[in-house]
Formats: C-alpha cells, structure tokens, sequence
C-alpha cells in the first residue's frame, strides 16, 4: 500500500533528519511511528501526503511514485488528523465533516446520510451534534469529529499526527478505544504517529521505532515487547513493560509451614499416637534444627506396629519427592501428577521448612487467576 524506497530528508542547512528509510505499510494496517523528540517520526509521515518533501527516494502508493502526482488531490485522498484538531469554528459539525466530500463535489444527499453514518460510529448522536459548533463540544469530542472528518471522503490511507495527546488521561484512553474499535469496522490503512508507547502497544497492528532519522526495528507489539532489537530499544520501551511476564506462584507461596513431625528415633507406638491426634497420615521425619530424613506413613506404622523395637527411622521412606520453596507452580504440579503423594515436603538446604498438599496447590492456582479469597 505504501512503500518508503531509500528515502531521505535533508533541509538547506545540511541537518538530515531522515536517512535512507526502507518501509512498507500494508494495506488495513495500523501502523504507528515512535521514538524520542527530533527522531524524523512526523516528518516520516508528512512526506507520505507532501506536506514535506523528500529530498531523495521514492515513496509509493499502490505502486505509484508520489512524486508525480498532484499534491493537492493527493491529500484530498488522504485523511489528515492532527494534535490541534483543525476545525473551522464559523461551520457547525456538518459542514466540517462534509468539507472534503463538498471539495470533491460528491452528492450532497449522500454526503448528508454520511456525515449521519459517521457521528453514529463514535457514539456522536447526530440530530444532537451536527448543527453544533465546535466551541460547543468537549475536547474528546472536537477530536473525534476531527477522526470521522478524515474519513468522510472515503479515503484509503488516514495519517494521524499525534492526535490525542492534548487529551485528558479518560478522554485520550476512550479515543484508543474507538480508533481500534473503529479500525476493525472500517479497515483502513493508518499512519499513527505517537510518542506514547503505551498508546502503541494498545492501537498498532505493526510498530515502528526510530532513533536519529533511522528506523531502529518494526515489528508487531508483541514480538517487540518479546524480543526488543538492542538496547535503545529496550530502553525506549521501558523496563517495567519488558518485565510483564505472569509470575507463577511458587512452592513457598503454597506452602502449609505448620508441619506434624516426629524425631528419627521415636517408638512406633508414640508415632501413631501423634498421627491419630494430629489427624494425619504422614508424618515427617526431622533432626536437629529441621534436618529432613524422610516420612513414615499410617501404612507403614500399622504394618510394623507389633515390633517393639523398631523406631521411626526403621520404617521411614527416604527416596520422597521433594520441592524447594523457589519451585513453581508447574514443577508442584508434575511432582503430583507422578506421584500418588497427597503432600509433598518443601526442604531447603536439607531443612523441611513447608508442606504443599493438593489443595493448597488449587489454592495457588487460584490466587495466580485472581479468584483467591481470604481463607
């Protein structure tokens, strides 16, 4: 749809801000250009409809060289919305709209049902609004009419130059929210410049990052979020936006630390005692300072209960599956799977310092999905 073929900007005073740029916009796309102040992003742009010149290179629409057209009719095509709104505040909303459409000597009867289709797509009540002035409209109002006035001519290409950044933090993230919902109706190839990376990642099918008049990397949002291409990068995007991975519960978020356990050298007698007053069916085995040696089941202990000279360590397991209190969820949930176990001991540095039992896993799993509660 649009192509940059080695284009670059020089001004007479020898500054280049745009060097040798090679870009495609694909057609439907959103695409938006960012980077730091002085970076050639709008400049970018307003070589796409002429509003500056390119002092070498090509840029193409639809296979067509730019350069031979005529500028004039090439930014009637061209939907234009800029930060200042741009509307003319002696003409009520309808004639705003209508502008380019009249321009173009379209029907009138037809421009009228547009101007109606287009204040209803963004939520404009038209029987309200047409016959208003600008002056008579809020800010997040007056730009989205200055959004809809661009597409009132049908055009294929719409460059928004930073528009809703004069906004107010509700009006700018309720204009995000129609540019995308408005997208996925009307389809239509956009050049969105912005210096939020926020607004980004929200509205852009594509990004394009640029430094110094070069473009530094284009990709989707994700893939830059993902795999930033060096350093400027990572630094533009920010470390708080690179560092948004889901942080899985670990085994000592869903640990129990109150343990039943029992001395190595405990008679077996005593031991079922414990259980049956504890109300449990392992019991751990430590030594001094929580050193963890193994774990006597209820089985165990009933099957050796008649010899009176065994103890606890006789008859304990110490080839148990065991987790540090680091694991995660998921190293939690494979152990259970191959394991008939109904609690798995947390030991770390040798010590048993928790327990992770089925529920309390489904507890983790839970709060990891926002529907934990206060036990």
């Amino acid at each position: 749809m649009i192509k940059f073929e080695n284009v670059k900007k020089q001004y007479k005073d020898g500054f280049v801000a745009i060097k040798n740029i090679n870009l495609e916009v694909e057609k439907g796309e959103l695409v938006t250009l960012i980077g730091p102040s002085g970076c050639g992003k709008t400049t970018t742009m307003r070589m796409i409809n002429r509003l500056t010149e390119p002092s070498a290179g090509k840029i193409l629409i639809n296979g067509e060289d730019t350069a031979k057209a005529d500028p004039v009719e090439l930014r009637r095509n061209i939907g234009y919305v800029i930060q200042q709104i741009g509307l003319f505040p002696h003409m009520t909303i309808e004639q705003n709209i209508s502008l380019v459409p009249k321009l173009k000597k379209a029907d009138v009867e037809k421009t009228k049902k547009r101007v109606d289709e287009l204040l209803d797509l963004v939520g404009l009540d038209p029987s309200t609004f047409k016959k208003r002035y600008p002056s008579e409209l809020s800010g997040g109002q007056q730009q989205r009419i200055g959004v809809i006035r661009a597409l009132a001519a049908e055009p294929d290409i719409i460059l928004m130059d930073e528009p809703f950044s004069a906004l107010d933090p509700i009006s700018r993230e309720q204009l995000q929210d129609d540019i995308v919902n408005l997208q996925e109706e009307i389809q239509k190839t956009i050049v969105f410049v912005t210096h939020d990376m926020d607004e980004a990642i929200k509205i852009a099918n594509r990004i394009v990052i640029m430094k110094d008049g070069e473009v530094v990397q284009v990709d989707t949002p994700e893939r830059i979020l993902r795999r930033p291409a060096n350093d400027f990068v990572k630094g533009f995007i920010g470390e708080e936006r690179l560092n948004q991975e889901i942080k899985l519960p670990t085994a000592g978020d869903m640990m129990y630390t109150e343990v039943v356990t029992a001395s190595p050298k405990r008679g077996l007698a005593s031991a079922l005692h414990i259980m049956r007053e504890k109300r449990v069916d392992n019991l751990f085995i430590t030594g001094k300072d929580k050193q963890f040696y193994g774990v006597a089941t209820l089985d165990s202990l009933k099957e050796n209960y008649r010899n009176e000279d065994l103890i606890v360590s006789d008859i304990m397991k110490t080839n148990v599956k065991t987790l540090t209190s680091d694991a995660i969820l998921t190293d939690v949930a494979e152990i259970f799977t191959e394991s008939h176990s109904s609690a798995i001991p947390v030991v770390d540095n040798g010590k048993l310092v928790g327990l992770v039992t089925r529920s309390s896993m489904i507890r983790g799993l839970a709060d990891m999905n926002g529907n934990g509660g206060d036990d």
